[in-house]
């Protein structure tokens, strides 16, 4: 494999997240500081209610609600399927971990780069800008190719820079590690 970004993509629930927290676990235990984001499903009763923006600084906040979880006279946004994005809680938590590099990081964190993020013009333009910082790695989850594909993903997929992963039942396991390796290889 070969690039410096690491893209990570598979079907939906198959482990993606997983995947980069416990890369993150790894890059920190070898002196490593990510940074950046992941983000987590939201459960009440049993039932998925949205995802939200966990920051590796640990800060956190909705990115995402089933509609009638959301009070339209506080929060409207565009939607996704089920969900309503808040763009303004995305944006808060998801641009300072991306725009504001800290001392000592070599990889930054997306997880993911998806329809909901892509209502935020800023985020598109500090995904094109993290992509393009020297000295900086990045790993990054983005949907399955399917249906009308979203502009930025194929951008990031067509980089020369970029090595594209396809988490499978078969090779999550194996992953974590493989991954970190590459990540520690460019720092």
């Amino acid at each position: 494999m070969a690039g410096k970004h690491i893209l990570l993509t598979g079907i939906p629930g198959i482990g993606k997240t997983t995947i980069v927290q416990r890369v993150c676990e790894n890059l920190k235990k070898s002196g490593l500081l990510p940074q950046g984001f992941y983000t987590e499903e939201v459960r009440q009763g049993g039932r998925r209610i949205g995802f939200d923006v966990v920051c590796l600084n640990g800060e956190r906040g909705p990115l995402a609600r089933v509609s009638d979880f959301v009070c339209d006279s506080v929060v409207k946004g565009p939607k996704v399927g089920q969900y309503v994005v808040e763009l303004s809680s995305f944006e808060k938590l998801a641009l300072p971990a991306l725009q504001s590099r800290q001392q000592g990081c070599s990889v930054i964190i997306l997880d993911e780069i998806g329809k909901m993020e892509m209502y935020s013009e800023h985020f598109k333009q500090a995904v094109r800008a993290s992509f393009n910082l020297n000295g900086v790695s990045i790993l990054a989850t983005i949907p399955v190719a399917k249906g009308k594909p979203l502009p930025l993903v194929e951008e990031l997929r067509n980089r020369k820079d970029v090595t594209i992963i396809t988490v499978t039942r078969d090779n999550r396991e194996s992953l974590v590690q493989e991954v970190t390796c590459l990540l520690l290889s460019t720092a």
